[in-house]
């Protein structure tokens, strides 16, 4: 993926902030339109494409449960609230069927997440 020699050090320290959002680094030559070109030192050296926000969701989903070292719907009540409070913080409720795709996560139903929603609002 690099075009100069140097560019090592650049690649890895972007990576993990692509990997956490869930993007993918490719050649800044078969960057299509959408697609970030990140340069160093005046010349293109990685190209990031975003994942789709649906996509993205999913890949906050799988972090958590991989932070919590368990699935979602294992967790009790109050780390569940604190799954969907770190989750509307990411904007994971913006998303077209967030609130589905969060409450099958939990193994909760969609208003038992809007509860939770709700109570961080009134707190």
């Amino acid at each position: 993926m690099t075009g100069r020699t140097g560019d090592e050090p650049f690649i890895a320290a972007v990576k993990p902030l692509v990997d956490a959002i869930g993007g993918e680094m490719l050649p800044p030559d078969e960057a299509g339109p959408d697609d970030v070109v990140l340069s160093w030192e005046g010349a293109d050296v990685v190209a990031v494409r975003l994942p789709q926000l649906a996509d993205s969701l999913d890949h906050l989903l799988a972090a958590l449960e991989r932070q919590q070292g368990r699935p979602l719907s294992e967790l009790d009540r109050k780390a569940k609230q604190e799954v969907v409070r770190s989750l509307e913080a990411r904007g994971a409720f913006s998303v077209r069927h967030g609130v589905e795709t969060v409450a099958s996560a939990l193994g909760v139903s969609r208003f038992t997440v809007y509860n939770y929603l709700n109570r961080e609002k009134g707190s």
